[in-house]
């Protein structure tokens, strides 16, 4: 055999397989991909488990005894368990619940319309839900008087075995 025959059986057999530079460079991307899937897989379902999860119907929180009730606004705390997403926590909420002269008790958020500030009742001596930030003014039904754009918020109340259950809160139904 000559030595022209050695250089192309030479040739032929490089173009058939893989240089070592190409193995290496294959390896290493194989094992990098894979090393990213495996941090990423984690980071996704993290993200997105949440999102899967069935929503619990509205929850009812028993916040107080229904005898206690006037027709004078009160304000009550009380605490909800919550989850947001891996976050759970159990803030405390306030309501000002009261009968209206039919006798119905209503609830409604003591969170002002106008910037968000916590509305008091009755603190000018004016029968009236005032906000102290900036002078917002409401009814003891909850409509807007002075300043705020829209009606206080209501809490869905419903009485059970004389206890008084507040669910989640909704636009004011008692106002126009």
């Amino acid at each position: 055999m000559s030595n022209h025959g050695k250089q192309d059986k030479a040739n032929s057999s490089a173009k058939r397989g893989i240089s070592r530079r190409q193995f290496l460079s294959y390896t290493l991307g194989g094992a990098g991909a894979f090393m990213a899937a495996g941090m990423s897989l984690p980071m996704i379902r993290f993200a997105v488990d949440p999102i899967l999860q069935k929503k619990a119907g509205g929850t009812w929180i028993k916040v107080v005894e229904a005898s206690k009730l006037t027709n004078e606004p009160q304000e009550f705390k009380f605490k909800i368990h919550q989850v947001d997403g891996w976050y759970v926590s159990d803030p405390e909420l306030t309501a000002w619940i009261s009968k209206d002269d039919s006798g119905n008790a209503f609830a409604l958020s003591p969170v002002c319309k106008h910037l968000g500030c916590t509305i008091g009742w009755n603190t000018e001596k004016n029968n009236e839900y005032v906000c102290p930030c900036h002078g917002a003014h409401y009814t003891k039904d909850g409509k807007n008087l002075v300043v705020a754009p829209k009606p206080l918020d209501e809490y869905d109340l419903k009485i059970e075995n004389d206890w008084v259950y507040l669910g989640p809160i909704k636009a004011n139904t008692r106002v126009k």
